[in-house]
Formats: structure tokens, sequence, C-alpha cells
């Protein structure tokens, strides 16, 4: 499965003159890629076309669905096709995998060959949404039935909903762990990274994996703001000129990760790590623990089986620090489905984003929180209900303030949801840059001030 690598970085403007329905009066936003990317994105106007009936009233047309899951695209998302089609037997479903999810889709969006359902990058900010996916109804009337429909939303309307919900923690093989003595999660940073030695020492398992290489899984570490600082932490922090100062939540999650790297607890060669093959370590025993949200957890359990194992062999824990003497995980929503703007079938997509957001099983399946408020708890946080770990949604940015923190951390170049930065600091870390904890943390608070100054003074 390839998940989310998104990043935050500035691109610069492409003019877009000659599309159709370019409406010069809508103030449009780049999207922001990485530094690297060769292909730079633009807006587009307003509009978008409509659906296609047919003269019954049926609606009809073919649905281009693009999503990251390579691993299920022939299988699970198949068999959704079906019974989709068969209930609209007018609409012609189809998969496009993209394996690079975030670097392609993000590139095809300068274009309007996006398909007509596809997950949102998390490279789209929030005032770019309208830019590129058409509205599907307002955060009060959608909020009556949905969770997370703030996520992303912009000015009252929402243009994504959640595929599912997942809260955030570490995987951790407990056969592993019990080995080194461990049977109960650690409850501060410090005791982890005592516990992460204790594996080191006593098992042969390599205490944490980062998944350096493939990026992404560096990013997971950011979906745990919150669990610290509580529900307004996103607006704490576009208000703080020094987020990675110690007793933060910016720099308890990030100090956290750069000292496993630091004191040896991570793979020899991060430079070669493989997000595939790291379900079947930790699934063996090779790898004891990695920071991801919930929806990894049947992941990983099915590849304990596949190695002989069970999927009793894979837990679930909170990380490592309390509030006020809980636990606290982060809940958020996963990849966002939403629908181009540009789409010919906008009836035939609508009907698919809701059957598989309603019907589908999808979030079950996954082990992920369902998007709709009548749904269940996945098996995945019983360990989280045992250690009554309590949830926290972050609250929406005030109106008007929808676009700040991503304003600062793009004119700092920091890409607080991406992984860049990270694999920078873990370079120090590591011992391949130069530098230390303290330079690292330092420098992020005097770029993170400056941009806050030149957004504030914009």
């Amino acid at each position: 499965m390839h998940r989310r690598p998104a990043s935050a970085h500035r691109s610069t403007p492409v003019d877009d003159d000659e599309s159709e329905d370019h409406d010069m009066s809508r103030k449009t936003t780049p999207l922001v890629t990485t530094a690297a990317a060769a292909a730079l994105l633009a807006g587009c106007g307003a509009g978008g076309a409509s659906g296609t009936d047919g003269a019954d009233g049926e609606i009809t047309g073919t649905v281009t669905v693009l999503t990251n899951r390579t691993d299920i695209v022939d299988t699970t998302l198949a068999g959704y096709a079906k019974e989709f089609e068969a209930l609209h037997p007018g609409v012609d479903v189809q998969f496009e995998a993209v394996t690079d999810y975030e670097g392609d889709v993000s590139v095809r969006l300068n274009s309007r060959d996006y398909g007509d359902v596809l997950l949102i990058p998390n490279q789209v900010t929030k005032d770019q949404l309208p830019q590129f996916f058409a509205p599907l109804g307002s955060t009060e009337e959608l909020g009556r039935t949905y969770r997370f429909v703030d996520e992303a939303a912009y000015e009252g309307e929402v243009y994504g909903l959640a595929t599912f919900g997942t809260a955030m923690g570490y995987v951790l093989n407990t056969d592993v762990w019990a080995e080194a003595g461990i049977t109960a999660p650690p409850e501060t940073p410090e005791e982890f990274l005592q516990a992460l030695a204790a594996i080191d020492e006593k098992t042969d398992a390599i205490p944490y994996y980062t998944n350096y290489a493939d990026g992404w899984p560096l990013a997971q570490w950011q979906s745990n703001q919150g669990s610290i600082a509580g529900p307004d932490a996103l607006l704490e922090r576009t208000r703080d000129d020094a987020p990675w100062t110690e007793g933060k939540e910016q720099h308890a999650i990030d100090s956290l990760l750069y000292r496993i790297v630091e004191r040896g607890l991570s793979e020899p060669d991060p430079t070669t790590t493989n997000w595939e093959e790291s379900k079947n370590l930790i699934g063996s025993g090779e790898v004891a623990t990695m920071v991801l949200g919930s929806w990894a957890v049947p992941q990983m359990q099915e590849a304990a089986e596949a190695a002989g194992g069970s999927a009793d062999d894979i837990g679930f824990w909170p990380m490592p620090w309390k509030v006020d003497g809980d636990f606290h995980s982060t809940v958020s929503g996963d990849y966002k489905i939403g629908i181009s703007r540009h789409s010919d079938n906008a009836d035939a997509a609508r009907a698919w984003v809701d059957w598989f957001l309603d019907s589908s099983g999808f979030a079950a399946e996954q082990g992920g929180l369902s998007p709709r408020l009548d749904g269940e708890a996945p098996p995945a946080l019983e360990d989280f209900e045992a250690h009554g770990v309590e949830q926290v949604e972050l609250s929406p940015a005030p109106a008007g303030e929808e676009s700040v923190l991503s304003d600062i951390y793009n004119t700092a170049e920091i890409d607080l949801a991406g992984e860049k930065y990270r694999q920078e600091f873990l370079d120090v870390a590591r011992g391949a840059a130069e530098g230390d904890e303290a330079f690292v943390f330092g420098d992020l608070n005097s770029r993170w001030a400056a941009a806050r100054a030149q957004v504030s003074a914009s």
C-alpha cells in the first residue's frame, strides 16, 4: 500500500489563460510541490461539467477513479465496482492505480486529466480546493452524517470526505516487546527510548524502523499533533514563533524521532529501507516498532500470519506521553475522496462517492474508523480501549485563517506534513550531516519565526 507523503514547498504558478471557463475574478494559488518537482501547478477557473443522465433519468457514464491502492485495485476495489455497477448498470467504474500517488497526481492537477474521482493529494492547501475539486455540500449539511468534514473544506464548503478515519500511535510486534520485558505502553518519551534500548539489548530485532527511504512514513509522525497540545494544536502553532522549543508539542514529536536515530535504535542503513518489506519485517519479528496510523494494523497482521505467526502478534499502542494522567491519540480523516471539477460525469461520480463511503465497507476492511458518525470503532483499537486512550479531533482554523498554517510552512520551506525536513534532521542524527539536536531545532525555529513575520506582513 502506498501511503501519503504530503509535502509542503513553494512552487511557481503557471498561467491557464487557454481554459475555456477561466474566471479571472477568482484568486488562484499555486499548488505546493517539492522543490525538486519538474512540473509546476496552476490554478484553474471556476465552473465544472455536470453529470450525464440517460433518457429515463438513469445515471450513466464512465467514472475513472484514481487510487493509491495498487495492492487491492484488482481484487477488493474491483469487487466494489461490480457491486456498484449492479445497482447502477449505466455506470462503468474504471480504476487507475498510481504508485507514486502524491507526486504523480499532484503534477496531473496541472491539467484537466486527473480522473473523475480521486484522493485529494495532501499537498493541496485548503484555499486551493475550489480550483481542482467540485463542492460536495456545506460543512453544516454533511457534518450531520460524516466525521472530519472540516479537513477538506473551505469557506463552509466541503470538497472531500474522508475514506476512513485513523487514530495515531505505533504498531508493534508484542512478542518482541514482551521478550524485552515490556508488556504495557511506555508513558514518557524517555521510557519509550529505554524500551527500544531493551529490545536492542535483549532481542535480535531492530527496535525501530524509520522507512526513511520511502519517505512518507516519516510524515506519519506529524499526524500525532494534538495528542499533547489538544484540539487547538494547529491554531497554537500558527501563533508561536518557536514551536521546536523543549516543552512544546512539535519539539516532543520531532525530538523523539531524532533521539531514536541518534541512539542507534533504528535500522543500520536508513537509505535502504523499503515500505513493503517493512510489513514483513515487523510481522516476522525482525522489526519491533513503527509509528503509523491504525490503518496499518490489518496490513501488519496479515504479514505476521504470512510469516507463520498470528495476527495477535501485532499490537497498536498510544504515543508515549500522557496529559492529565491519560494517553491521547489524534484521530483524523485519512485521504479525502473528491470529484474533479472538470468531470464530464459528475452525477455518476457523486453516486460512486456516496456508495463507497456509505455501503462499500472499505473503512472496516482497512481497520479504520468509519467516516460516518454512526459507524463503529475498528478491532485495531482494542488496545486503545484497554488502556483508556482518549481521542482528540483537531479544531478547524477560524474563518479566514484556513491557509495561514500552510502559508507559514511553505514560506519557511518546512514541509510539516511531508518527509523532507525530517530526512534532513535524521541525517544529522545519524552522523551523515553536520550539526546536533540543538542546531537542528534552533534552525527550524528561526525559519518558522521569519516565515510568520513575512506571512503576517503580507
